[in-house]
C-alpha cells in the first residue's frame, strides 16, 4: 500500500511539472530504426533487438532496476500492409512472486509528437518519457512491460496518430513480440494486460476491439483505457483554437499519410501546408509551444474550419471506420475519464463505455472530477493499478453497466 502511495504521488508531481511535455531525445543509434527494405514474416515476429536502458529523469541519475531491450518487430498498418515498428521490452530483475505467471503489460503511451526523436524507446533511454513513472509503478508490481513506439515513430514514415486500427495492432503485436524475443521472453500463456491513456487510450481501445479478430493467440485477460478519443469527428472541434491545437494538426497529418486519396493538402492554404510540415517535426512540448490557440480556419483554402470538412462524405466514411465503440472487448475492461477533461471531452469515454456495455462487454466505468486532462491521468493511474492487481489476485471483475 505504501509503495502505491509513493508511486502515485511521484506520478502526480512529475506530470504536473511537465504538463504533458516531452523533450526530444537525441540518439546516435539511428541505424537500429532503419527497417529492412522488405518487411516479411508474421505479425509479432522480432526483426532485431539490442540492450537498452530506462532512466526516470533527464539527468540520468535514476535508472530503473530492470533488464531493458529495444526491439523492432513486424506489425500491420491500417491498410493491411506489413510494417516494421520499434518498441521497448522491460523486465523486472526480481522474480515474480504473485499468482501464476508474471503478467505482461502491453503499454500504449499518450501523445509523444510526430518526430522520430519522440519515439518512446528513445525517450525512455533519455529519461524524458513523461509516463516513465507510471511504467515504473507497473514494474514495482512485478509486471513485465512492453512499450510500442507505434507506426512511424522512430521508424520511417508518418506516425499514425490516433488511428485506432493501426495503433491497436501495434499494441497487440508488441505483446506477440514479447513472446518471441531471444532473452527475457514472456511465455505465450502469460496473462496480457492492455493499458493506455489519451492517445494510448485510443490505442488500447483499438487493441481490445481487434483482439479476437486480429490476435486471438495473444492471451489478453484485461484492459484499461483512459480518456479515449473514440470519435475523432467530435474531438476535433474541442482541439481547434485550444492550447492543444497541435494535436489536431497531428491528426490531420496522420490522416493524409494513411489515406492520401482524400486529398487533404488541397483543402489547405500555404500556411496550412507549412503548419503540417512543421508539426511533423515536433514532439509534444514543441508542438504545444508552436501552435497554441491556432484556429484551423486560418489554415484552410476556403477559410472554413478543419472540423467542417471532416463531414465530407469520403472523409466522414474514413473516420467512421476508425470510430471506437462498434466492437467490444472480450475481456474485463476499466474505462476512466474525468468530467473536467480539457483535451478529450468527457462524453467520449462515457459514450464508449456505454457502447461497449450495449455490445455485451464487462465494463467498469470510473469517472472523476480531477481538473484537466493531466489531472485525469494522475487520478486514473491508481485505479488502473488496483484494477490489474485485482485481476492478478483472481478477484471477479465487477461491471457497472447501466449505472452511468
Amino acid at each position: 500500500m505504501r509503495i502505491r502511495h509513493v508511486i502515485t504521488g511521484a506520478i502526480a508531481a512529475a506530470l504536473t511539472s511537465i504538463t504533458l511535455t516531452s523533450t526530444p531525445a537525441t540518439a546516435a543509434d539511428g541505424d537500429f530504426y532503419t527497417p529492412p527494405s522488405d518487411v516479411t514474416g508474421q505479425p509479432g515476429d522480432v526483426i532485431r533487438s539490442e540492450p537498452s536502458v530506462f532512466y526516470l529523469d533527464p539527468l540520468k541519475a535514476i535508472k530503473a532496476d530492470a533488464r531493458v531491450q529495444r526491439l523492432m518487430y513486424v506489425s500491420t498498418t491500417a491498410r493491411g500492409r506489413k510494417d516494421a515498428v520499434t518498441g521497448t521490452m522491460i523486465t523486472p530483475r526480481a522474480p515474480w512472486v504473485g499468482k501464476g505467471e508474471r503478467p505482461l503489460i502491453s503499454f500504449a503511451v499518450g501523445t509523444q509528437g510526430m518526430a522520430d526523436t519522440c519515439a518512446p524507446s528513445r525517450q525512455l533511454a533519455a529519461g524524458s518519457e513523461y509516463e516513465g513513472l507510471f511504467i515504473k509503478g507497473l514494474l514495482l508490481r512485478g509486471y513485465a512491460v512492453v512499450v510500442t513506439d507505434y507506426e512511424g515513430l522512430g521508424t520511417p514514415g508518418t506516425h499514425a496518430y490516433v488511428n485506432s486500427t493501426a495503433l491497436g495492432r501495434n499494441v497487440l503485436d508488441a505483446a506477440r513480440a514479447a513472446t518471441r524475443l531471444g532473452t527475457d521472453r514472456v511465455s505465450a500463456t502469460a496473462p496480457v494486460f492492455i493499458a493506455g491513456y489519451s492517445e494510448g487510450g485510443n490505442a488500447s481501445a483499438g487493441a481490445l476491439e481487434q483482439h479476437r479478430a486480429y490476435a486471438p493467440d495473444v492471451n489478453v485477460t484485461a484492459g484499461y483505457a483512459g480518456a479515449v478519443p473514440a470519435d475523432l469527428t467530435k474531438v476535433a472541434p474541442n482541439l481547434d483554437g485550444s492550447l492543444y491545437a497541435a494535436f489536431l494538426l497531428y491528426s490531420v497529418a496522420a490522416l493524409d499519410a494513411t489515406y492520401p486519396e482524400l486529398g487533404i493538402p488541397s483543402l489547405l492554404n500555404a500556411a496550412g501546408k507549412a503548419a503540417l510540415a512543421r508539426a511533423d517535426t515536433t514532439c509534444t512540448f514543441d508542438g504545444v509551444a508552436a501552435f497554441p490557440f491556432t484556429r484551423s480556419s486560418t489554415l484552410t483554402a476556403d477559410g472554413s474550419s478543419i472540423s467542417s470538412f471532416l463531414s465530407r462524405p469520403d472523409i466522414a466514411e474514413t473516420l467512421e471506420s476508425l470510430r471506437l465503440g462498434k466492437g467490444r472487448p472480450d475481456v474485463p475492461v476499466l474505462v476512466a475519464h474525468t468530467t473536467l477533461d480539457d483535451v478529450v471531452p468527457y462524453a467520449q469515454g462515457r459514450d464508449l463505455a456505454r457502447s461497449w456495455c450495449r455490445n455485451g462487454a464487462k465494463v467498469s466505468f470510473q469517472p472523476s472530477l480531477a481538473p484537466t486532462h493531466i489531472g485525469g491521468a494522475v487520478s486514473s493511474f491508481p485505479k488502473a493499478f488496483a484494477f490489474f492487481e485485482a485481476r492478478v489476485a483472481g478477484l471477479p471483475a465487477v461491471s457497472n453497466c447501466g449505472l452511468f
